[in-house]
């Protein structure tokens, strides 16, 4: 079972539907094309057509396992004073004193650009169940982060 926000839900519907009524399409079409020039041993396009029809085919297998175990998470029942899935936590790096703020999410959410890091990761694992004012130590590829928490949020 995968938790994850409405938002990250309903992206991943329309990934899946996308890839089903588009791009699946597009690429049947690239194979019947390619099928329609002749001899299918040496025609490089079938064979690519056919490698990214597979590929294709096993995007949409993986988003539909994903989608038949999630669970969406009612933000209404979530209290707000520790971190927990789809917190919004503003943090300090006491070395450096720069400031970061993420919002935890389920892996299939994650994405570091707009601030999202997937529970998983080790800062989030480092994260949980605290609250604002703890300060946390969390081993990192770059070393060891020493996080002091300035506000959790939903």
């Amino acid at each position: 079972m995968e938790y994850m926000s409405q938002e990250g839900y309903d992206k991943l519907v329309a990934e899946l539907h996308q890839l089903e009524s588009v791009e699946l399409p597009q690429v049947r079409e690239a194979i019947a094309e390619a099928r329609d020039k002749g001899d299918l041993s040496e025609n490089f396009e079938y064979h690519a057509a056919k490698r990214e029809q597979s590929r294709l085919l096993g995007r949409i297998r993986f988003k539909q396992r994903v989608l038949a175990n999630a669970r969406v998470v009612d933000m209404s029942r979530l209290g707000g004073d520790c971190v927990k899935l789809l917190s919004k936590v503003e943090m300090t790096n006491m070395a450096n004193n720069y400031k970061m703020t993420y919002t935890i999410v389920s892996p299939h959410e994650a994405n570091f650009s707009e601030g999202k890091i997937s529970i998983k990761s080790p800062i989030a694992q480092a994260l949980l169940n605290k609250k604002t004012g703890d300060i946390v130590q969390v081993q990192v590829p770059a070393g060891m982060l020493k996080l002091h928490i300035d506000s959790v949020k939903l």
